[in-house]
Parts: C-alpha cells; structure tokens; sequence
C-alpha cells in the first residue's frame, strides 16, 4: 500500500526548497570555475542571456507540467502525452548519475571541514588537494585503487541523505532548507567581504565581470552557459517537476518561479565574486597572472577559497569549519532534491511505499558510487561525467521536453499556460510562446550539434578515448536504455 502523497507546508517551504535544490554545491563549485574555464566576463553575457531565453521559461514549463499532474515526470509527461512517459524515465535516469558523482563531491566538501581546523592544506592547496588528498593516479587511464580516508565520508554522506529522505517531504526536504539555507547565504555573504578587501582582489574582479568579446565567439561558451543554466535552477531533468508536484492546487507558479531563479542567479554572482576576488589576491601574492595561479577548473573551489580563508588570522579555523558545514548542507539538499526524483517515479508506477523507494533508490546508489567514488580516479570521473550528462543528458532532455509542447502538441502548449495563468500574478502569453518555439530549441540544436561534432573529433579533457566510452558515452546510454525499459512497466 502506497504512502499519501504528500505536500509543502506552504509555499514558502516550496521557494526555500526550490533554492536549496538550485544553490549549494552547483553555485559554489560549479559555476566559479564554468566562468574560469570560458573567459571569466566573457561567460557572465551568454549566462544571463540563457536564463532569461531558457532558464525562466524552461523553470515555468517544469512547474506547470509537475503541478497540473501532482506526479514526478513519467506520470507527469504521461498524463500529457502517453508516448511521452519516455522523456520522463530520461529524467529519472539523469538524475540517478549526477547523484552518483555529486555525492563524491560533497565528499570533499565534508572532509574540508576537518581540514579547516588547523588549515591542513598548507600553504599549497592546490597540491593537498590532488596529491595528498584525493591522491589523483597520473596514468591517463582508468584506474579504481582504494582511497580508504575516502570511503569514510563519502559513506557517511549516503546515511545522512538516506535519514533525511526517510524523512519525507516536510520533516525531512523542507525542514532541513529552513534550518541551514539562512546560515549558508550569512556566512557566505561574510565570506566574500573578506575577499573584496584583499590586495589584487580588484584585479580578479575585472577578470570575473570585463566581457572577451573574442571569447564570445566560441560556441563552447554558449553551450556551458545553456548547461549550467539547466543544471544550476534544476530544470529540464526532473527535479522542479517533482517538487512542484508537491504543491497544493492554488499555488502562485510563476512569481514563485521568478524569486526562486533570481535568487539562485544572485547568489551564483556573489560565488563567482569571491571566488575571482580570491584569485585575484592569489595572482597577488605569487606575482604571477590570474590564469596561471591555479588550474584544474573543477577543483576551483577546493583551492581558492582554501587560500582565501587562510588569510583571514585569528578567526580562520573557526569560519572555516563554519563555511565548509554550511556548504557541505546545502549540497546536501541539492542532492536530495536530485534522488527525489526517482524515488517519487519509482512511488508513482510502481506503489511502493516512500521508506522502500528511498531504500532501493538511495541504497543502490550508495553502493555504486562509494566504489567509483573512493578511488584515485574520483575526480577524473567526476570530470568526465559531469560534462556528457550536462552538455548532452541535461540539454538533449530539456530540447525533447520543449519540442515536444512546443512543436508536436501545440494544444498542450496551451492548455500549461491556461493552468498557469489561472493561478498566478505574472501572466505567460506570446513572449513565452515564442521563446519555446523558436529562441531555445534553435539555440540549442545548434550547441548540441557543434558539442557532440568537438567530442567526435577531439574528444574531451586529454581523457583516453575508451574513459570517454566508458563513462561519458556510457551514461548516456544508461540514461536511454533507462527512459525505454522502465517506460515498458506496467502500472501498479
């Protein structure tokens, strides 16, 4: 017997858990070094320009299909279109990934913790980070040999999230946002004063916001703007249709959307603030170019903001310890919304009961990403992964889902807007229309074809070719081969 679906407290508990799943891990991490890798202000142009012709309407789409159905994608897509149910086991499988490697990212996150006392990275970061910390093997193969200071955490990660998803929807998502979202955007905030005030901070600050006009032109900016976007607000892989599934019928859909896609957008700015006011006062110090102080984009956080707490005296152990375990919280909710997403698909098709779904899902998971995880290969994983789900698995689902309201079944397309516009303050009409139709799906088509074109003919990263079968063209597979078998059962 299945457990009553069940709902926000109000509103407010929605907002605050839509910014919980938006910020955390993906603004901190992700973003500083998306904009380090793609030309500092030269990505904040084609940033902004993907929210507003993508992130908002694709935000709105979300809510409107997962509220006007009160069921996670499959149902949700299903009850829209039968054959469509596909397109929402895409989601589910997508989102089974990135809580895969995600969860070996809050691994470091939580283990920075305990280094902040005493700053146990040294006056090097960068080399504690990859050699005496994740011990990162240099043979450019794949290589799964046992980091045991590793497997701890990263267990520890998968209790804690297990407990909280236990926890349901109001004692377990929505009560753990209100309690440390607050302590985070405080700390945070304190944070990056500190590194305006630095010497060079200035010089980093004008790498983040003085605009490449050159590097504009490279369409390999344009498309981690789109995929950051997507993955940044939780829209086009499930997560914003489920959660807005959760919503009682009268629910104010769009001014609800636009707090919770500004928010998430300012905050990634003021991450993006500090972490280039740090690099700047690093560049400082060393005498050397900003682009030359620190490499290894993805490891971006783990590095500058090391260095900046370093510099802040007496107080530095203990706003450390503060900031990482606010950070390490925050991704914590992130990745709760993530696993969310099958666990209520899995409620839906099949009845089971959300402590079974939770089991299953969460505990599986568990096991295959602690082995892939705890090893010397972690963060070439998490490099390889993170790239193909976002640029291909994340973009391909979102055009599929825009397509298909927007091209194929124009009558749905309109039968949304009606449900939305019936219950909020921001009414949609043709602007939304048209963005649907033509600005996003013709922006991405094209970003995908020139990605999928560079990986064919260049690969990725310097990664051997047989890594990128493995692990990036095998997780879109697993993503497709998903999306078809587990549409082929049969409801309960």
């Amino acid at each position: 017997m299945t457990d009553k679906r069940e709902n926000w407290s109000a509103r407010s508990g929605f907002i605050i858990a839509a910014i919980g799943s938006a910020v955390g891990l993906g603004n901190i991490w992700r973003f500083p070094y998306i904009a380090y890798e793609n030309g500092g202000g030269a990505f904040l142009i084609p940033y902004l320009i993907a929210l507003l012709t993508a992130g908002l309407p694709l935000l709105f789409l979300d809510y409107a299909v997962g509220h006007r159905s009160h069921g996670a994608p499959p149902k949700a897509y299903k009850n829209l279109w039968k054959p469509a149910e596909t397109l929402g086991w895409w989601h589910v499988s997508v989102c089974l990934i990135i809580g895969l490697y995600y969860a070996g990212v809050l691994t470091w996150a939580g283990s920075y913790i305990f280094f902040s006392i005493g700053q146990v990275w040294g006056n090097d970061p960068q080399h504690f980070f990859f050699n005496d910390y994740l011990q990162t093997s240099e043979s450019s193969h794949f290589e799964l040999d046992f980091v045991s200071h590793l497997f701890w955490p990263i267990l520890a990660i998968w209790l804690a999230v297990m407990v909280i998803l236990y926890g349901g929807v109001k004692k377990g998502v929505e009560l753990s946002n209100r309690i440390f979202m607050p302590l985070l955007v405080v700390l945070f905030t304190i944070l990056v004063i500190q590194a305006v005030r630095l010497p060079g901070a200035v010089d980093g600050l004008n790498a983040f916001f003085t605009p490449n006009w050159e590097a504009m032109k490279d369409y390999k900016v344009w498309l981690a703007a789109y995929g950051h976007i997507f993955f940044s607000l939780s829209v086009g892989f499930g997560i914003m249709v489920t959660y807005s599934s959760y919503l009682k019928p009268k629910t104010d859909l769009t001014g609800s959307g636009m707090i919770v896609g500004f928010a998430n957008s300012s905050f990634e700015l003021l991450a993006g603030i500090g972490v280039f006011a740090a690099l700047g006062f690093m560049s400082h110090a060393a005498g050397k170019p900003i682009d030359e102080v620190v490499s290894g984009g993805i490891a971006l956080a783990f590095i500058a903001f090391p260095k900046l707490i370093s510099s802040l005296g007496a107080g530095a152990d203990l706003f450390g310890l503060l900031f990482f375990t606010s950070l390490f919280v925050a991704g914590i909710t992130s990745m709760v919304s993530i696993l969310e997403v099958p666990i209520a698909a899995l409620q839906d098709k099949l009845k089971w009961g959300r402590r079974k779904a939770v089991t299953i899902v969460a505990g599986g998971s568990a096991i295959i990403s602690i082995t892939f995880f705890s090893s010397t290969s972690a963060i070439k994983l998490v490099d390889i992964i993170d790239h193909f789900i976002n640029n291909i698995g994340i973009v391909s689902s979102a055009l599929v889902s825009i397509i298909m309201v927007s091209w194929f079944r124009r009558s749905l397309m309109r039968e949304l807007e009606i449900h939305i516009n019936h219950i909020s303050t921001i009414k949609l009409g043709r602007i939304w229309e048209l963005t649907l139709t033509i600005v996003t799906p013709t922006i991405l088509i094209t970003t995908l074809f020139l990605t999928l074109n560079s990986i064919f003919h260049e690969g990725y990263g310097g990664y051997t070719q047989s890594m990128l079968y493995i692990f990036g063209w095998g997780c879109i597979v697993f993503c497709a081969l998903g999306a078809l078998l587990f549409s082929r059962l049969k409801d309960r």
